[in-house]
């Protein structure tokens, strides 16, 4: 049997193949082609699919639709009477239902009918309920109502017999004879005033009387009213309540019926309310009656004053705040501000961010008090120096921290190893250090801490950074050399950070070594020794023979001794950052300073915007260490990012604050960044209208840590001029990857590699698409080619060189060529095809081109000094006796940086 293919088998079935091979590759088939061959395993796990995607897979039809069609041919006479034969299809279509399915829907149609008979009887009897509390309530209020009415017919009842007793007593006294009235005012005083208390006691019992039955009046009528609202708000919620659940009409019924009952139970219990509120309209309308017949009897004047003085506000500044948001805290629209701040001559838009100084001066200039206020940011900090606080813990005395600077190539590395006893110059890359080394040395008498700088003039960062964090500063020249301009610039450094100096004259075993140069140079520079009155202290020393090294350190660690140097070595460690990089297999590798506390493995570490917690520590000879305390270097695993070399580290309590911190910080360099971005765009906008766009080299560039990066990036911005620039793509710190070469790839780049090197997909990559991959190990190797390429980019220079000068003696007329020169070649060699220029008076009236060049009646390629010649310029008519012909040629000269 022959295989079938997709393209057959979409033919079969009668869908498109393109179809056919989707379905396919969701039913996990490896089919892409319609050639492909399909066996009768995949037909099936195909179909499985289908019946998967379309229902259940075992799932039987519960009905099938058969169609039938039958032909038959039937005979008819035809209009002229002939036989004609004509052909019936007939179509029937006939659907069967499974019995199983039938009873199952009937099975449902009946529990669909009892659940709704089930229904019906629940709402009918919650109907009943409803119906039967209506009832109650309406008899309590019917009842409520009655007691009132008898309350109110016993209190009438009871004042008619009190007018009736009164009538009485009042006839009794009209029926006594006058001599009898004339014997009751001769009564005594005591008696009326027994009468009059009796009359007194009745009156106040009656007062009292009916100010309780207008009470208990009062309190019915609350408690009915209460009543009332309380069943009016059940029904209205248990209402709601089944809204949806009813059919329309029931529950249509269900809210008028409700509707009656609060009606009908609401109208008495609320009507004494209508009448107080009635009341209380009457009093308010008499009062403002009153009131306005006040105001006209007054002058006249309008209620409401304009304020006439200016508010003044104290408004809260920031660090940084929005105009929209210091307009807002003056009280003021915020296009006045910016009115007032284009007067100051800053652009600035609504939403647009203002520093703290430009906003105090804004709430000046309008007329408000300004009051600084902390940031968030200063909180944060103020949080991490609470953490860094030490004042309950004795300081110690701690090693001090020295750091050698110098020129390249004085011997500050050599130095250092001879200390160390280490060969640490013959590892670095072309004999210079591009790092910040970290050491600690335990001498005999003492432990002393080195940082050794590189000298070379792009690590200018390093050694500031060097400078900051140290006690003391070496500074090595070499006495063959003397004073060279990184060994100025160190002393600068070291001057502008505050620390002592102690000069170090490497090299005096060379026989070209003068050290009493090397101390009149740095004399010129105000750097004094000790033995001409100075501050200064001079050692020579040796770092090939050792000779001096005993009284660097004696010198070094008697300076120690007189700044006293102390530091807590407990508590949670603080320090700064010496260098960065990330290794492969062990991840962010950062050299740390510990300057105070004690820094152990697991503690919770924070530096600038990355934090982690301590993995590991390891010393400068590779060995893992517990902890380290004030003074000591060592290698931190563990953080998230590679920190930028010089920030401070601080250890805190709990991830969460570390993150809040490192957050917070890394929002904040971002912010930064596009402000900076911003205000470059902004300030170069009209510089760049109509210039020349500049060309660019764009580099991606990858170093081993985060120093070196540094000093390049500052170094190739260097290299820029306005007509080439360096364009740093992106640069950053480990191995090159994958991503670094579609990024030089996709902004046409070249990648550079500082000690480091791509692996095998960049590489592979690489050279697929023909990136130019570049490997350095030294600092100015790369600077150098990069200066080149940059070099290559500039317009080459145009030189002009005179070839040579003819003066002109006579002039002729020639119908050929109009005027001809009569010359004498005073000054080097006329050429046919060079450009010239005629001269009047030394003074230039025409530049172009020779026509003619003869010597007698043949025409000459040139014409050699001290002969005569015949000139026709072409276009230039005007020659006259005396002119000076000057012939001369342009050359492009290769320009460099």
């Amino acid at each position: 049997m022959a295989e079938t293919t997709v393209k057959k088998l979409a033919d079969v079935v009668g869908i498109p193949v393109d179809t056919l091979l989707t379905q396919m590759k969701e039913a996990g088939l490896p089919h892409t082609d319609a050639g492909e061959g399909v066996s009768d395993e995949q037909k099936q796990q195909l179909l499985a699919h289908l019946r998967k995607s379309h229902g259940a897979q075992d799932a039987e039809p519960k009905k099938i639709t058969l169609k039938r069609r039958s032909t038959s041919t039937i005979k008819t006479t035809g209009a002229a009477g002939k036989a004609k034969t004509v052909n019936v299809e007939v179509r029937k279509k006939r659907t069967y239902v499974k019995r199983a399915a039938v009873e199952e829907e009937e099975r449902a149609a009946e529990e669909e009918a009892q659940r709704l008979a089930e229904e019906q009887a629940r709402l009918e009897a919650e109907q009943e309920a409803k119906r039967k509390a209506e009832e109650d309530a309406r008899k309590a209020e019917e009842d409520a109502l009655r007691r009132e009415q008898e309350a109110r017919a016993r209190a009438e009842q009871e004042r008619k017999e009190e007018e009736a007793r009164a009538g009485q007593e009042k006839a009794k006294r009209a029926s006594v004879p006058k001599p009898a009235k004339k014997a009751q005012k001769e009564e005594t005083a005591e008696q009326r005033a027994e009468r009059e208390a009796e009359e007194r006691k009745q009156r106040e019992a009656e007062d009292a009387r009916r100010k309780q039955e207008a009470e208990a009046r009062k309190k019915a009528e609350e408690e009915a009213a209460r009543r009332t609202a309380e069943e009016a708000q059940r029904i209205a919620e248990e209402l709601e309540k089944r809204e949806g659940e009813q059919p329309a009409e029931p529950q249509k019924e269900e809210e008028d019926k409700a509707s009656s009952i609060v009606r009908d139970a609401v109208e008495a219990g609320y009507r004494t309310e209508e009448r107080q509120s009635r009341r209380r309209r009457r009093k308010s309308k008499a009062a403002g009656v009153a009131h306005g017949q006040m105001k006209s009897s007054m002058n006249k004047q309008h209620g409401f004053k304009s304020p006439t003085e200016k508010m003044v506000y104290d408004v809260e500044i920031p660090e940084t705040i929005t105009v929209a948001e210091l307009a807002q805290r003056m009280n003021i629209k915020a296009k006045e501000l910016i009115k007032a701040m284009m007067k100051m001559g800053e652009m600035a838009t609504v939403n647009q961010y203002i520093d703290q100084e430009t906003a105090v001066l804004l709430t000046e200039e309008m007329g408000h008090t300004p009051r600084l206020v902390k940031g968030e940011e200063e909180a944060l900090e103020d949080d991490l120096a609470t953490l860094a606080d030490y004042s309950g813990i004795d300081a110690d005395g701690r090693a001090p921290v020295v750091t050698i600077m110098g020129h390249v190539d004085h011997g500050k590395t050599s130095l250092l190893d001879y200390i160390r006893r280490a060969k640490v110059a013959d590892a670095e890359a072309g004999g210079i250090t591009q790092h910040i080394g970290a050491y600690h040395v335990n001498t005999d008498k003492g432990m002393v801490t080195f940082l050794d700088t590189p000298g070379h003039a792009a690590f200018t960062a390093m050694r500031a950074r060097g400078a900051r964090a140290t006690d003391i500063v070496i500074i090595v020249v070499a006495a063959d050399d003397g004073v060279m301009p990184q060994t100025e610039e160190a002393i600068n450094h070291a001057k502008a950070a505050g620390v002592p100096i102690i000069i170090a004259v490497n090299k005096v075993d060379k026989e070209q070594a003068d050290p009493d140069r090397v101390k009149n140079e740095l004399a010129a520079k105000d750097v004094i020794p000790e033995e001409w009155g100075g501050e200064y202290q001079f050692v020579n020393v040796s770092a090939h023979s050792g000779q001096g090294i005993d009284d660097l350190l004696d010198s070094v660690l008697v300076q120690a001794e007189l700044m006293e140097l102390k530091a807590p070595a407990t508590g949670p460690a603080s320090g700064v950052v010496i260098e960065s990089r990330i290794e492969k297999g062990r991840g962010t590798v950062a050299s740390v300073l510990v300057q105070s506390g004690e820094l152990k493995v697991g503690d919770m570490l924070i530096a600038g915007a990355n934090y982690g917690r301590v993995r590991a520590l390891v010393d400068e000879n590779g060995q893992q260490v517990k902890q380290a305390g004030p003074s000591i270097p060592v290698e931190v695993l563990g953080l998230d990012g590679a920190p930028e070399a010089g920030e401070q580290i601080q250890v805190v309590p709990d991830e969460r604050k570390a993150r809040e911190v490192a957050e917070f910080r890394q929002e904040r360099d971002r912010d930064l960044k596009l402000k900076r971005q911003q205000a470059s765009k902004l300030e170069n906008l009209f510089e760049n209208m109509g210039a020349d766009e500049a060309k660019l080299v764009n580099i991606v560039l990858k170093t081993d840590v985060r120093g070196s990066l540094e000093a390049l990036i500052g170094a190739l911005n260097d290299l820029s001029t306005d007509e080439v620039k360096v364009s740093l793509v992106s640069a950053g710190v480990g191995a090159i990857n994958e991503s670094d070469v579609n990024l030089a790839m996709t902004s046409e780049a070249v990648l550079l590699g500082f000690n480091v090197r791509a692996d095998s997909k960049a590489k592979r990559l690489c050279e697929q698409e023909g990136i130019d991959l570049r490997y350095y190990s030294v600092i100015y190797e790369l600077i150098d080619d990069v200066k080149q390429a940059l070099s290559g980019l500039l317009a080459p220079e145009k030189r002009e060189q005179i070839l040579g000068v003819a003066e002109v003696r006579d002039v002729f007329r020639s119908s050929k060529f109009g005027a001809v020169a009569g010359c004498m070649v005073v000054e080097g060699t006329l050429y046919r095809n060079r450009p010239i220029r005629v001269l009047r008076d030394d003074v230039v009236v025409f530049e172009g081109e020779l026509e003619s060049l003869r010597r007698f009646k043949d025409d000459v390629p040139e014409v050699r000094n001290g002969m005569e010649c015949g000139i026709a310029v072409k276009s230039y008519n005007d020659v006259k006796e005396g002119d000076k012909i000057e012939v001369f040629e342009v050359k492009e000269v290769a320009r460099s940086l």
